[in-house]
Formats: structure tokens, sequence, C-alpha cells
């Protein structure tokens, strides 16, 4: 089969992949795709069919609601981990949460673009690379679900691991005949897990190490003729001079980090916005065709020209002649309207909170939280999710950067990243924050954990560190400490009669 052979997975997913691109991407991209999403009316020219389309309105609830989702998760800033020496390992890392793809992109950045995916399509990945030339340091590359065409997975010494992935790519391609003229060729990233020598290790493993392939397009081929590919590169990535035992690459989903695809988490309110856009379609369709008034005639001349307007006036000589406009009447439109506003209640069902009408009367923090505990337990897995395999990311970075023998011997103990998960807006109050001061003062919480609540519960400003809140703190004691020692009174001098002065002025 050819390298660029697809996953039935792959193929199964590619509608709603692509589904999702489009309603994202907004109006423009919807109605670009036609009868995909709009069907033709029975009997509609091609002139007719672009107005029909033209006449209707896409209401994006589910750009709306993803924006909606990225802003609750990324509220507060995710929480990193790393070692913050100046030195080795830690040198390295700070570098990372700094510039994790090298192209400006922070870890937090690079967090937030994942997460898009994972919420809007349900599917990404990571590949993370040594950049062995000039700047000698470990980055990350995010493919996309479209991206990622073939996988395996098998049991390798013990426990399943991905042994091939094919990523499709895009490289740019110099113009001889002109230099500003931008051209790109498609290439093929072939990852394998390659096994080595038959004989096992002490422990009865058997060793495979990690290759990477490039498969280009066979130049001077007929642009009918079905696409050939050729192996133009193959290389072993090694590290410390050893190749590596397994893939670097990290799949994303919305519930899980296998590379096993997963349901899109707006699947249905996307379903439910198409359907919505349709019902518009022809709502505005028959809006065009009845709104519009059109005058009547009956015992008028055939071939006068009637000019509507205060100015003028038909005048017939023919007894009986009359004239009116057409009106529409009946419930057709109607049932239009309700049937959309039953589709925008159901967006705001599934998830569109941003969208949905609020209360004209007050409710409480309570009421609001378990109204929408259904969306906050959707959010909670896909900001776990992501958290997990971020952390897979980072402890491929601090393996590569360390001396290790394998990827899973970096634990959370060394690196960490996690994604916000709270998304009520009820701040601590007053009872919680005596509550969290009080398990501090009888010993059951140490000082970080007491100053991580704080900073769950809004009372921390964010970026400040615990290191930076005990400094503040020490430092006000100090103040407050020498402004009470100012404040007592200075002591008593005395006259020359020995006594106290405050005495004599008695």
């Amino acid at each position: 089969m050819p390298v660029n052979s697809t996953h039935p997975d792959y193929d199964a997913n590619a509608f709603d992949w692509s589904r999702a691109r489009d309603v994202l991407s907004g109006e423009d991209a919807v109605k670009s795709a036609g009868e995909k999403y709009l069907p033709r009316l029975d009997s509609q020219t091609d002139e007719e069919f672009m107005a029909y389309r033209k006449r209707a309105s896409f209401f994006n609830a589910t750009a709306r609601s993803t924006e909606g989702f990225i802003g609750l998760i990324f509220r507060r800033p995710p929480f990193v981990k790393v070692s913050e020496s100046s030195a080795g390992v830690g040198k390295a890392l700070n570098a990372f949460v700094n510039d994790a793809d090298m192209l400006g992109t922070t870890l937090a950045g690079y967090a937030k673009n994942v997460t898009s995916e994972v919420v809007g399509v349900g599917r990404a990945g990571s590949l993370v690379d040594w950049e062995g030339d000039v700047e000698k340091r470990a980055y990350v590359s995010l493919y996309t679900a479209e991206q990622i065409i073939n996988w395996r997975v098998e049991r390798v010494n013990g426990r399943n691991v991905p042994t091939l992935i094919v990523l499709s790519e895009s490289v740019p391609s110099e113009s001889p005949d002109d230099l500003f003229e931008f051209n790109s060729q498609p290439q093929m990233r072939v990852l394998k897990l390659v096994a080595g020598d038959l004989t096992s290790d002490a422990s009865g493993k058997r060793p495979f190490h990690y290759q990477v392939e490039i498969w280009r397009p066979k130049e001077n081929q007929s642009k009918r003729a079905k696409v050939e590919w050729e192996l133009v590169e193959t290389k072993i990535p090694l590290r410390l001079g050893k190749p590596l035992p397994l893939i670097p690459f990290v799949f994303h989903g919305p519930r899980h980090s296998r590379p096993d695809v997963d349901r899109p988490p707006l699947r249905d309110i996307i379903a439910v916005n198409l359907d919505h856009y349709r019902l518009d379609a022809d709502y505005k369709h028959g809006l065009h065709f009845t709104a519009l008034p059109t005058a009547w005639v009956s015992g008028f001349d055939k071939s006068a020209s009637l000019r509507i307007g205060s100015s003028t006036a038909w005048v017939s000589e023919t007894p009986g002649a009359t004239a009116g406009y057409l009106e529409f009447t009946g419930q057709g439109l109607t049932t239009f309207e309700r049937a959309m506003d039953r589709d925008e209640r159901l967006m705001a069902v599934l998830g569109s909170r941003l969208l949905e009408d609020q209360k004209r009367v007050g409710e409480t923090a309570e009421a609001i939280q378990l109204r929408q505990s259904g969306e906050n337990s959707v959010l909670s897995a896909i900001a776990s999710s992501v958290s997990e395999s971020l952390t897979q990311i980072l402890s491929w970075v601090f393996w590569w950067n360390s001396t290790e023998e394998i990827p899973d011997a970096v634990t959370s103990a060394d690196v960490l990243i996690q994604l916000n998960t709270d998304f009520s807006l009820k701040g601590m109050t007053s009872q919680d924050l005596q509550a969290v001061v009080g398990a501090w003062q009888a010993g059951a919480i140490s000082k970080d954990t007491m100053f991580e609540l704080f900073r769950k519960g809004e009372i921390l400003p964010d970026g400040r560190t615990n290191q930076d809140e005990a400094a503040l703190i020490q430092q006000q004691n100090s103040q407050d400490k020498g402004a009470s020692f100012s404040a007592l009174p200075a002591s008593p001098t005395r006259n020359g009669a020995g006594a106290p002065a405050q005495q004599q002025m008695q």
C-alpha cells in the first residue's frame, strides 16, 4: 500500500473533522461548501440557489461556545512545575517553557493551541524533536487531526505503544524563476519503531529503536496519473549516542491521550447549528417571496404601464375595475421561527451557555453552579486529559536533557502541567478562608497548600508564586514590628531635681 494510505478510523471521522473546521471557520466557509450543508430546493437553477444561499445567515453558536470553553479553561494560567535550576535540565526546561515550538510560542500558548484543537475537533498530536545544529534543544510541533493519517499500535515489551505514525506535511519549495513566489509540496513523515536484534537483554526485553522516514512525490509525474511516492531520507535520532527506545509522539484527546479516535465534544452542537442554518435559509426564502408587496389589478388595459407612487393615479374606463396588494396570511413562516427558537434552546442545553437568554430573576451561586454542572464535567474531562498529555511532552523534554535510561523514569514529581478545572465564578468565602487558615495553624496542611487554595479561591493574584507571597508576608511583618516599636512612648527624661519630667508637669 502507498505511504499516504489512511487508517480506517481516519476515514470514518474525516467528515466530522471537515464539518467541524467549516463550522468553526464561520459563515463564509459554510456557504462556500454549497450543497454540502444546504440542499438545493426542487427545480432550483444555479442562480436561484446562489440567491437562496446568500439570503441565509449562519448563526455561529459553535464558535462562540468554543471560545467560551477555552476562556473558562484558561481563565487562570496553567500550573507548570519544572526545575528552577539555572543549569542543566532546569535551564533547558525553562527555555522550553518560554519557547516551546521554536516559533516564539510559550508553553501556555502552546497549551491553548492544543486545547483549541481538542475542543473543536477532538484530536491533535505533538511530536517532540531535537534541534542539534544551532540551538541544541528540544522543541515540539503540533499536528492536527487531519495530518495524522495513519498509525499502528502493537505490544512491545509488555506494553501497548505506537509502532507506526504517518504524518502529512506541507514543506516550502523555492521557485527557480521567482524568488518572491511561495510554493509548497506535500511530504509524508513516517515515524517507526523498528525492532533490533532478535536476542533479548538480561531482563528478557527485545531492543527497539526510533526511525524517521521522509517521503515525497516523484518528480516529473503526469498530473493525471496517480501520485507515486519515493523515500528521500531516512534518519535515526540519537540521544547520548543511542537511538530512542520509543516514538516521541503524544496524542491529545478530550478523554484520553491514546491513539484511538475519540468523539468530538461539540459534534452535537455542530449538527444542531447546521440544522438552524438550513431553517434560516428556508425562513429567509419565504420572507423574500411573501413579505415583499405585490400589486395586482383587474379591469385595466394590459398594455398600460402602471406606476406605483403618490404622484400617479390609475384610471380605468372598465366598470368594476379594482386593484390591491397581495398579502401573506397563515402560519407557515411562524413554524420556521418556532423551529429556529427550538434549535437555539437546544444548542444552549448542549453547552452553548454564552448564547442562552439570561434569566430575569436573580440566581444564587449554588443554583448557577448546579445548572452548569453538566458542562463543567465535560470541561473538566477535557482539561484533565490535555493536562496529562502536556505532562507527557514535558517528560519527553526532561528525559531528552537528562541521563535517565527510559522516558518512563520521568514522573510527575519531576515535571507537571495542570490546566484549570475550577470554572465556578464564585470565589472563596470568608468562612472558607478562616477554615483554611485554621487548618494551617493546626498543622493539618502546609503553607504551600494554603497558598494554593488561596490561589484557586482567587485571593492570591495570578503570577505571584508561593515564595513571593511568603516574602511579602515577612516584609509586612517586619514593617509592622518596626512601626510598633516607633509607636511606644519615649523614655522619660529627668530634670535637674532627678524627678521624671512627666511628674514635674503634673
